[in-house]
C-alpha cells in the first residue's frame, strides 16, 4: 500500500491513479453495493438529482446546483472528468472540497473498500477501480457533510456505472449522440438503453430533446418503472434567446411557470437548452414539475453560473478560447456557439483528440462547421498517454482536405499555443482569436498554461 502523507490530495490522487486507469471502468455494480452497505449506505443519506447524457451534463449540473444554492439548499455536485484538480469531482456548494476532508474521508473509507478489495481479488475480479473509488469518496464525503441534496454525474452510461447505487428522485438526461459506441453501441437507441438505467421506480424524468429512436427509449423505460416523465420540445424548452454581453438572455418555458430575462454567461443554443432542461430539472424536484420557482431566485441562480472549459475565454488580445468538445455533435455546437458570440475575423484552431474518440468524424465536423472562418490548423497532443500522436492527426487532416499549407504540427501544447497566438495576431489583425478543442485533456493543460489554475 502507498502511504499518504497528512492532507496530501495528490498522494491520494497517486493512489487512486494506481487502481486503473480512468477510462478502465468495470460494467459491475455489485462491488459498489457491497462498498455502499459497508459504509453505513452512505447513497440514501440524501436525496439525489441524477444526470446522464452525451454532451452538456457537466454544464447543466452546474446550473442545476446553482438553483439548489440559490434555494438554500446545500449541495454536493459529483462530475468528471477534472481540469485542473482532483477534488473539483466533488464539490460542495459550489467549491470543490476541501483538501483536509478529501484526504480525512479517504483515509476513513479506505480500510472499509480494502474489504471490499480482498472478496474481489478472491472472486478472481479486479480491485475496485480509480473511478469506482472515487465516486464511493463522493457519496461518502456528501453523507459526512451532510448535504440537503446531491447532483450526481453518470460517469458512463448509465446502467452499471458505479454512480447508479444511487437512486435519481430526479433523472436528467441530456442530449444523446454516439460516443463511446465501442462501450455503449452503435446507434442512438442503442446508448439510449444504456443511459436509461439511472431511470428509477419513484423517481421523474427529465430529458433534452433526443434523436427519435432514443426519446422512444426512455419514454419506454418511464412507463415500465411508472415515473412521470416530460419532454424538452414538448412539455418544457427555450422560447427565445439572445445574444449578450458574455452570454445570453433567455426566456423558458418551464413545466409550471415561464421564466423571463434570465441571464445566462454562457454562450451557445446549447446552453440555452441545458438551462430549460435544468429549470425543469429543479421544478421536478422541488414541487413533481407542478409547482412554478420564484423567477428572482432562478435569475439570481443562473446569474452566478460558470463552466469552465465549455467555451471559456482564458485570454485576451488575441482572444483565446477553449472548448472541452470531444465528440463531433460537441464539436458542431461549439462551432456554431462561436461563430454566434464572438466576432472573429479569422481563428486559428489548436485541436488534439484523445485515442478511443472518433478523430475523424472530429476533424470533418471540425472543417465543415468553421466554414472559411477557420483556415489555420496547428494539430498537438496533450500529456495524455491516450492522445492521438500530433502527427498522425495532422496527416488525417491532410487526407480529408484541409490542405497542407493550412496544416501545423507542435507536438508539445505549449508551443501550439505560442504558434496560434503568433498566427491570431498576424497582419495587426485586431479580430483574430485562437480555438482550443479536441479533447477534455488538451483543454485543462491549456488552461492551466494560460494562467487558469482552478475551474
Amino acid at each position: 500500500m502507498i502511504m499518504t502523507d497528512e492532507f496530501s490530495v495528490e498522494s491520494v490522487y497517486a493512489e487512486l491513479l494506481g487502481r486503473a486507469p480512468e477510462n478502465k471502468m468495470e460494467p459491475r455494480l455489485a462491488p459498489l453495493f457491497r462498498a455502499m452497505d459497508v459504509l453505513g449506505e452512505p447513497n440514501k443519506a440524501y436525496p439525489i438529482i441524477h444526470i446522464t447524457g452525451t454532451n452538456g451534463k457537466t454544464s447543466t449540473a452546474r446550473m442545476i446546483e446553482a438553483g439548489l444554492r440559490a434555494h438554500g439548499l446545500s449541495t454536493g455536485r459529483y462530475t468528471s472528468p477534472h481540469l485542473s484538480k482532483v477534488t473539483e469531482r466533488i464539490s460542495i456548494d459550489g467549491e470543490p472540497v476541501p483538501d483536509a476532508t478529501f484526504v480525512r474521508i479517504w483515509d476513513e473509507i479506505r480500510p472499509y473498500l480494502e474489504i471490499v478489495d480482498s472478496e474481489l481479488v478472491a472472486d478472481n475480479q479486479p480491485r475496485l477501480t480509480y473511478f469506482e473509488c472515487l465516486t464511493i469518496l463522493g457519496f461518502a464525503v456528501f453523507a459526512d457533510q451532510p448535504v440537503d441534496v446531491a447532483v450526481m454525474e453518470v460517469g458512463l452510461g448509465g446502467i452499471t456505472d458505479a454512480t447508479n447505487v444511487g437512486d435519481g428522485q430526479v433523472s436528467v438526461i441530456t442530449p444523446i449522440s454516439l460516443d463511446h459506441t465501442d462501450l455503449l453501441g452503435d446507434t442512438t437507441e442503442d446508448i439510449a438503453y444504456e443511459k436509461s438505467g439511472i431511470i428509477k421506480p419513484g423517481g421523474f424524468l427529465v430529458s433534452a430533446a433526443q434523436p427519435v429512436d432514443a426519446a422512444q427509449v426512455l419514454l419506454e423505460k418511464a412507463r415500465e418503472v411508472d415515473v412521470p416523465f416530460r419532454f424538452e420540445g414538448v412539455e418544457f424548452g427555450v422560447e427565445s434567446r439572445s445574444v449578450a454581453v458574455g452570454g445570453q438572455v433567455l426566456t423558458i418555458q418551464g413545466l409550471a411557470g415561464r421564466y423571463e430575462d434570465l441571464l445566462l454567461p454562457l454562450h451557445g443554443a446549447h446552453q440555452a437548452e441545458n438551462a430549460a432542461v435544468a429549470v425543469a430539472a429543479l421544478e421536478a424536484f422541488f414541487g413533481g414539475g407542478e409547482k412554478e420557482l420564484d423567477a428572482e431566485v432562478l435569475k439570481e441562480a443562473f446569474g452566478t453560473v460558470t463552466s469552465p472549459g465549455r467555451l471559456e475565454v482564458v485570454r485576451t488580445a488575441p482572444t483565446v478560447v477553449v472548448d472541452a468538445a470531444h465528440n463531433p455533435d460537441g464539436i458542431r455546437v461549439s462551432s456554431e456557439a462561436i461563430q454566434e458570440a464572438f466576432s472573429f475575423s479569422k481563428l486559428v484552431v489548436v485541436v488534439g483528440v484523445l485515442r478511443e474518440k472518433d478523430a475523424e468524424e472530429i476533424l470533418k465536423t471540425l472543417k465543415e462547421s468553421l466554414g472559411g472562418l477557420a483556415e489555420e490548423f496547428c494539430f498537438t497532443q496533450s500529456n495524455s498517454a491516450r492522445a492521438v500522436p500530433a502527427a498522425e492527426l495532422a496527416e488525417l487532416a491532410v487526407d480529408l482536405g484541409f490542405g497542407e499549407d493550412n496544416v501545423h504540427i507542435a507536438e508539445k501544447l505549449d508551443d501550439a499555443l505560442e504558434w496560434a497566438i503568433e498566427r491570431a495576431e498576424s497582419n495587426d489583425d485586431l479580430a483574430g482569436g485562437v480555438l482550443v478543442t479536441g479533447s477534455i485533456t488538451v483543454v485543462a493543460e491549456a488552461r492551466i498554461l494560460l494562467g487558469k489554475a482552478s475551474a
